[in-house]
Protein backbone atom coordinates (compact mmCIF):
# COMPACT_ATOMS: atom_id res chain seq x y z
CA UNK A 1 0.00 0.00 0.00
CA UNK A 2 3.08 2.18 0.70
CA UNK A 3 4.52 2.06 -2.67
CA UNK A 4 1.19 2.65 -4.39
CA UNK A 5 0.68 5.40 -2.36
CA UNK A 6 4.30 6.85 -2.80
CA UNK A 7 4.50 6.31 -6.74
CA UNK A 8 0.58 8.20 -6.99
CA UNK A 9 2.06 10.42 -4.88
CA UNK A 10 5.41 10.75 -7.55
CA UNK A 11 3.09 11.09 -10.65
CA UNK A 12 1.00 13.39 -9.26
CA UNK A 13 3.90 16.06 -8.43
CA UNK A 14 5.10 15.59 -11.86
CA UNK A 15 2.09 16.06 -13.65
CA UNK A 16 1.07 19.57 -11.24
CA UNK A 17 4.45 20.29 -11.98
CA UNK A 18 4.18 20.14 -15.63
CA UNK A 19 1.05 21.46 -15.74
CA UNK A 20 2.56 25.04 -13.35
CA UNK A 21 5.32 25.23 -15.74
CA UNK A 22 3.05 25.44 -18.78
CA UNK A 23 0.15 27.46 -17.33
CA UNK A 24 3.05 29.90 -15.89
CA UNK A 25 4.48 29.93 -19.19
CA UNK A 26 1.02 31.00 -20.88
CA UNK A 27 0.78 33.51 -18.29
CA UNK A 28 3.95 35.33 -18.72
CA UNK A 29 3.29 35.00 -22.47
CA UNK A 30 -0.21 36.40 -21.75
CA UNK A 31 1.26 39.71 -19.63
CA UNK A 32 3.85 40.65 -21.77
CA UNK A 33 1.16 41.22 -24.48
CA UNK A 34 -0.87 43.17 -22.41
CA UNK A 35 1.94 45.21 -20.97
CA UNK A 36 3.02 46.23 -24.68
CA UNK A 37 0.54 47.25 -25.90
CA UNK A 38 -0.49 48.93 -23.15
CA UNK A 39 2.76 50.36 -22.97
CA UNK A 40 3.56 51.39 -26.39
CA UNK A 41 7.41 51.92 -27.02
CA UNK A 42 8.48 55.38 -26.70
CA UNK A 43 9.32 56.75 -30.29
CA UNK A 44 12.69 58.38 -29.22
CA UNK A 45 13.92 54.59 -28.95
CA UNK A 46 13.10 54.13 -33.11
CA UNK A 47 14.94 54.57 -36.11
CA UNK A 48 12.71 55.92 -38.96
CA UNK A 49 11.77 52.13 -40.14
CA UNK A 50 10.63 51.18 -36.47
CA UNK A 51 13.67 49.20 -35.57
CA UNK A 52 15.00 49.95 -32.10
CA UNK A 53 18.32 52.03 -31.68
CA UNK A 54 20.93 50.11 -29.04
CA UNK A 55 23.41 52.89 -29.59
CA UNK A 56 21.76 55.63 -28.87
CA UNK A 57 19.87 54.93 -25.56
CA UNK A 58 21.34 56.34 -22.68
CA UNK A 59 20.68 54.84 -19.35
CA UNK A 60 20.35 57.76 -16.31
CA UNK A 61 20.39 56.58 -12.73
CA UNK A 62 19.58 58.96 -9.93
CA UNK A 63 21.23 58.77 -6.71
CA UNK A 64 19.23 59.59 -3.38
CA UNK A 65 20.68 62.75 -2.44
CA UNK A 66 20.35 61.83 1.34
CA UNK A 67 23.11 59.55 0.81
CA UNK A 68 25.18 62.11 0.55
CA UNK A 69 24.63 63.94 3.05
CA UNK A 70 27.16 64.38 6.40
CA UNK A 71 26.09 63.46 9.33
CA UNK A 72 26.23 66.24 12.01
Amino acid sequence: MLAVTLTLAGLMSFAFLIIGTLVGWVARGFAQERITNFYPMHPEFLDQNGNIIPDEIMSVRFENPEDFMDEP
